[in-house]
């Protein structure tokens, strides 16, 4: 019997490559989706990842995903919705367009994918299908320099209570809430000692502690609903 697959968004660069390379290896199918073109993706696509791409900012694109991919998969192991920006207040862009941005590849893209592929994880040949939304440590603090952003995440963390309720006990669903898992290539060491200083373990948690606590979920039976931080204690660091 063959696995389901584990479906990724934003599986080009950073946290969703890690992800969609280590199930890959693991020799679980991988569905992923990208916005750019991007080298990385012809190594997942010889390693044998079904990718789409998908701008989340494009209505139709998301719309036209959301009919196709439960036509060709009738059952899925696992959504994770892995795909962000992050636009500040001061991005050059008129405050409208900012909070429409965040809104939608945050809230109404995964809003969309939940529901069109809620009767594929519902059918999983699993024990049981997950949707793990990857959120953000600011969601429940706010942010002076990106508020439609941390806006956008702390609704999308109430996805994950409506969701919960909604299609439990067959399909689990939480978040994770990192805060500095990886830094940029362009940050300079300034700027990463700083954000280290930041929480108790004084380091950056890495996308193979992400790695772990997505496997976590995965495999728990009876977590749903929640949101799991990440965030090296940082929310005890001022105590």
């Amino acid at each position: 019997m063959s696995a389901d697959p584990v479906f990724i968004s934003g599986v080009a660069r950073r946290v969703g490559l890690h992800l969609a390379r280590t199930f890959l290896e693991r020799g679980l199918p991988v569905i992923g989706t990208y916005r750019s073109e991007r080298p990385e993706l012809e190594e997942l696509a010889r390693l044998g990842a079904e990718l789409h791409h998908c701008d989340f900012y494009d209505e139709h694109q998301v719309d036209l995903l959301c009919r196709t991919l439960p036509q060709k998969h009738a059952s899925l192991r696992a959504l994770i919705h892995n795909a962000s920006d992050w636009i500040a207040e001061d991005g050059g862009l008129a405050p409208a367009d900012t909070m429409w941005r965040m809104m939608q590849v945050h809230v109404r893209a995964p809003y969309q994918l939940n529901l069109a592929l809620e009767p594929s994880l519902r059918a999983t040949l699993a024990a049981h299908a997950d949707i793990i939304h990857i959120g953000d440590y600011v969601s429940t603090r706010g942010s002076r320099k990106h508020i439609a952003y941390a806006a956008s995440k702390a609704a999308q963390d109430n996805l994950t209570l409506s969701f919960s309720a909604r299609m439990a006990p067959r399909v689990k669903v939480n978040s994770i809430a990192p805060a500095l898992i990886m830094f940029n290539e362009d940050d300079d060491d300034a700027y990463r000692l700083k954000a280290r200083s930041k929480n108790l373990m004084q380091r950056e948690g890495g996308v193979e502690e992400l790695q772990r606590a997505v496997d976590y979920l995965m495999d728990s039976e009876f977590v749903t609903g929640r949101v799991l931080p990440l965030d090296g204690g940082r929310h005890v660091k001022a105590a």
